[in-house]
C-alpha cells in the first residue's frame, strides 16, 4: 500500500522490526518500547488499508456477486421514487426452516467501483419490495468500510421480514452525491467512548467495563428492572458478569485472563441504528503482568447488540500461537450475585429446553444454560450456537449451571479443554446468544427453541433480477429534502468551498478536509449550512482548528469560507468520532496530495 514517494515520510514494519532488534540487542529498552509502539501504528494503518479490515468476522458474512445497474432499469414509477440515486441491485431472501422472520438481522458484503459513490456511509440505502405497495425504505447500517484498487468494500446490515418458507426482495441503492447521513431512528442507543460502552434497547441495558470492555452489568427493562451483576472483590480486577476467556498454564502456576487487562490492547467499535459491535483482542495477562507476559494463546472476543431484539451475541476465538500445555481453558463463564433466580434451565443437543438439574450423562453435552425465577418470571439464558475446535479431537460442551455459587449466587462455567497439549494453530471458536426474557409456563420453551433454530438457520441471501414491473409506490420517496437534486448547485458549491480548507499542518501538501475524508455530511436548510466532520485521530481532538482557522498561514476556516457563499447566512459544524476515520476515506486526489499510491 505504500508508494516510493512516502518513504521519506514514514517507515514500514520491516524497517521498524530491524531497528527494534538493534535497540534490544544494544540494551536500549526505552527506545525498543517506542519502536514497538510505532510498529503497532504501522500495523494499524496496514489493517485499515487492506484485507485486514475484514479480520475478526471469520468470513461468515456472505458476499454478493455481481454489480449494480442503472436505476432507470426499475419500473418507471419506482425509478421516480428513487430519484437522486444512480445505481441499484436486488437481493432475494429465502426462509428455509418454516419460521416467520421479523426484524431478522441480515448482513452482506458489497464490493463496487469507487466511482459509484463518494461516501457509501451516506449513499447506501435499502428498500423492501412490498407486493402490494412497491418499495419502502428500511433502516440500514454500513460498517467495515475499505477501499483499494478494486473499489469500495463494506458490510451492509439491515433487518428483514421474510414469511415462513417464503421469499422477500430487497433493493440496495447507491450513488447519490447529494445524499445525507440518513439518521434512522431505532431503539438502539450507544453511549460512552472507547470499549466502555453502555448499550440500550427496548429489552435491556448492557454496561461494558471502561477498563477492559467486558460485560459488567445487564439490566432488564421489564417492569421491576432486574439487574444482573457480580459483586465482591473479583480477583483483583473489577467484577463483572461475563468472566471468559482465560486459561491456566502448565503446572497450574497462574491463570491468564482478558479481564486482567488494565486497558484493551486492541479494540474496535462499530455502532449504528441496527447493531453495535464491540470487539477486543490480544494476549491475556498474568496476575503479575508484565513479570510473566507470554504470547502463546491469542484471544479474540466480540459482543453484538441488536435493535429491537431481546438477545445479544458473543463470538470468541482462542488460538494457540505456539505448542503449549494447559491445565484448563474457559470460554464461557457467567457469575451473578444476589440470588436473582431459583430454577435451572438448560438445552440439550437436539435444542430442547429443560428445567431443573442437568442429568450426569448429559453434563458434557450442553447447548444452552441459564436460570429463571418462578415468581418474577425473569430468565436469562445462553444459547450455544457454535462450539468447535481445529486441531483437537474433541472439546467438552459442558458447564452445568448452579444455583448456589459461594459468595455470589448463580454460576455456569464451560471448560472446553483441560490438561491438554495444544499444538500451534489449534483454534477454538464459539458463538453464543444471550437472552433476557420473561419465562412463562405456556409458550416460553417453544419460543426459546424457535429462537435457537432461527439463529442456527439464517435466511439465505442471493442476488436476483430487478422486478420488471410493479405496483405504484405507496411510501414516501427515498430521498429526503435536499437529496433529490433540488439543491445540488448549492451543495456542489459547498463541497468546492470545503476543498479550499487545507490542513496547514501538512505544510507543503495541498491536502484539504474533503479529500482527507474528514467531512461526513453536508446539509443546507433555510440558509444554514450544517457540516458534520471528524478528525484524523484522537491526538487532534480540536476541530475548531478547521472551523475558525484564520490567523495562521491559511486565512479562512470552514465557517469563514462557507459564509462567502450566496444564500448561506450561518454555518454549524459538528464533530463526531463515529464511524472512526480510516485511510479508506481518502479520495484519489487526497492520496495524490499525500504522495500515496492511488486507490
Amino acid at each position: 500500500m505504500r508508494s516510493t514517494r512516502d518513504s521519506d515520510r514514514t517507515d514500514g514494519v520491516g524497517r521498524k522490526l530491524r531497528l527494534l532488534a538493534e535497540a534490544h540487542a544494544a540494551g536500549r529498552r526505552d527506545l525498543a518500547m517506542s519502536l514497538a509502539d510505532s510498529i503497532k501504528d504501522s500495523l494499524r494503518y496496514e489493517r485499515m488499508s487492506g484485507e485486514g479490515a475484514w479480520d475478526g468476522d471469520d468470513d461468515t458474512t456472505p458476499r454478493l456477486p455481481g454489480d449494480f445497474v442503472p436505476v432507470e432499469r426499475l419500473p418507471a414509477e419506482w425509478a421516480s421514487w428513487a430519484r437522486g440515486w444512480s445505481s441499484v441491485r436486488a437481493v432475494s431472501l429465502f426462509e428455509t426452516v418454516g419460521l416467520r422472520r421479523e426484524r431478522e438481522p441480515v448482513a452482506v458484503r458489497l464490493e463496487f467501483d469507487a466511482d459509484r459513490a463518494a461516501d457509501p456511509t451516506r449513499e447506501l440505502r435499502v428498500a423492501l419490495v412490498e407486493p402490494d405497495a412497491g418499495p419502502r425504505e428500511v433502516p440500514s447500517q454500513v460498517d467495515g468500510l475499505a477501499r483499494d484498487a478494486r473499489g469500495w468494500r463494506c458490510r451492509l446490515l439491515f433487518q428483514a421480514d421474510v414469511p415462513a418458507h417464503g421469499r422477500a426482495t430487497y433493493l440496495i441503492f447507491v450513488g447519490n452525491r447529494d445524499a445525507e447521513r440518513p439518521g434512522y431512528v431505532t431503539d438502539l442507543r450507544v453511549e460512552g467512548e472507547g470499549c466502555g460502552r453502555t448499550i440500550t434497547n427496548h429489552h435491556y441495558v448492557a454496561q461494558l467495563s471502561e477498563q477492559m470492555g467486558q460485560l459488567e452489568r445487564l439490566t432488564s427493562r421489564r417492569e421491576h428492572g432486574l439487574e444482573l451483576y457480580a459483586g465482591g472483590k473479583g480477583h483483583g480486577e473489577p467484577p463483572g458478569i461475563d468472566w471468559a476467556h482465560d486459561y491456566v498454564d502448565h503446572g497450574g502456576f497462574q491463570k491468564l485472563r482478558m479481564r486482567n487487562w488494565a486497558s484493551c490492547p486492541n479494540f474496535e467499535v462499530e455502532a449504528g441504528p441496527i447493531a453495535a459491535r464491540v470487539r477486543r483482542w490480544g494476549f491475556p495477562h498474568s496476575p503479575l503482568h508484565p513479570v510473566f507476559s507470554p504470547s502463546r494463546v491469542h484471544m479474540d472476543q466480540s459482543y453484538t447488540f441488536l435493535a429491537g431484539l431481546p438477545y445479544f451475541l458473543k463470538e470468541g476465538r482462542i488460538e494457540a500461537i505456539v505448542d503449549l500445555d494447559v491445565e484448563a481453558m474457559r470460554d464461557d463463564e457467567w457469575v451473578f450475585s444476589g440470588y436473582s433466580f431459583d430454577e435451572l434451565l438448560w438445552v440439550d443437543r437436539a435444542g430442547t429446553l429443560h428445567r431443573g438439574p442437568v442429568p450426569a450423562d448429559l453434563a458434557e453435552d450442553l447447548w444452552g444454560v441459564g436460570f429463571r425465577h418462578r415468581e418474577s418470571r425473569d430468565a436469562f439464558l445462553a444459547l450455544r450456537l457454535t462450539h468447535e475446535a481445529e486441531g483437537l479431537d474433541s472439546v467438552s460442551h459442558g458447564g452445568s449451571p448452579t444455583l448456589h455459587y459461594p459468595g455470589h449466587g448463580q454460576l455456569w462455567s464451560r471448560y472446553p479443554v483441560q490438561k491438554a497439549r495444544l499444538n500451534a494453530g489449534t483454534t477454538l471458536r464459539q458463538r453464543n446468544a444471550y437472552q433476557l426474557f420473561a419465562f412463562t409456563e405456556d409458550g416460553s420453551a417453544d419460543e426459546v427453541e424457535q429462537l435457537r433454530h432461527r439463529l442456527l438457520h439464517p435466511v439465505e441471501v442471493a442476488p436476483t433480477e430487478l422486478p420488471g414491473e410493479g405496483r405504484p409506490v405507496a411510501s414516501a420517496a427515498l430521498a429526503r429534502p435536499g437529496e433529490a437534486g433540488e439543491v445540488s448547485a448549492t451543495k456542489d458549491e459547498i463541497w468546492r468551498a470545503l476543498r479550499e480548507v487545507r490542513d496547514e499542518q501538512l505544510y507543503v501538501s495541498d491536502a484539504n478536509v474533503v479529500d482527507l475524508g474528514l467531512i461526513y455530511d453536508v446539509r443546507w436548510r433555510h440558509g444554514t449550512a450544517h457540516i458534520v466532520m471528524t478528525m484524523p485521530h484522537r491526538g487532534r481532538p480540536v476541530h475548531d482548528f478547521f472551523v475558525f482557522q484564520g490567523g495562521g498561514r491559511v486565512d479562512e476556516g470552514i465557517r469563514e469560507r462557507l459564509l462567502r457563499i450566496d444564500g448561506i447566512r450561518d454555518v454549524v459544524v459538528d464533530r463526531t468520532w463515529e464511524p472512526a476515520w480510516t485511510p479508506a476515506r481518502l479520495t484519489d486526489p487526497g492520496r495524490k496530495a499525500l504522495g500515496l499510491e492511488q486507490a
